[in-house]
């Protein structure tokens, strides 16, 4: 049975993403600069307070998709631990998916939560 590291949140509390939800935090991890496939990971994993972690298939998976459809570039590089790593940053492409994609993620996440928790109605 895998043990669970203090500092990580129990299984239980991750959250499966929805398709297509790792490529836009992919691409807005992205958006303030370059990073190799393991910072990408971790970013996600601590910005989403540990119920995000991606499976690394998952991850280089997504980059090559996102490659291919050139919303990413990539380029080898030096990791800050002095290993070669492949570096990737949003193409001019990318930024705009990023913002479209983020809109339709808010009306999403609107939407649900009216469902979720719906507004008091108000008496005529």
């Amino acid at each position: 049975m895998p043990t669970q590291a203090p500092d990580r949140a129990p299984d239980n509390d991750r959250v499966a993403l929805l398709q297509g939800t790792l490529d836009m935090l992919i691409l807005r991890t992205l958006a303030p600069g370059p990073s190799h496939g393991q910072g990408i990971a971790r970013l996600i994993q601590q910005q989403s307070e540990d119920t995000f972690l991606v499976d690394h298939g998952s991850l280089y998976l997504a980059l090559q998709r996102l490659e291919e459809k050139d919303l990413v570039s990539a380029e080898w590089g030096t990791s800050s631990n002095n290993r070669r790593a492949r570096f990737y940053a949003l193409t001019p492409a990318g930024r705009e998916e990023l913002v479209t994609r983020t809109t339709q993620w808010n009306k999403l996440a609107r939407a649900i939560g009216l469902i979720l928790n719906p507004l008091p109605e108000t008496a005529p």
